[in-house]
């Protein structure tokens, strides 16, 4: 129960990271969402070059360029 509590904070810090870096404004639950997508798209991406994360550090830096990949994506679909 606490590493859930402790996932999603860490998701909701990524993903206001992210949304400051690229400018948006939203609530708090999509800052969750996008930290949580952001994660898995990061590593995703990451992956196929061969690069991953020992540490939480590492972590953070790859979910929120991943989060930022969300955006920047979801920002040219609606346009």
């Amino acid at each position: 129960m606490i590493s859930l509590i402790i996932s999603l904070a860490v998701a909701a810090f990524i993903g206001f990271l992210a949304g400051n870096i690229m400018d948006l404004n939203k609530p708090w639950y999509v800052n969750i969402l996008l930290g949580l997508i952001g994660g898995s798209v990061g590593s995703f991406v990451f992956g196929l070059f061969g690069i991953s994360s020992s540490n939480i550090f590492g972590h953070i830096i790859i979910s929120t360029i991943g989060a930022c990949i969300v955006i920047f994506l979801a920002k040219k679909i609606a346009k």
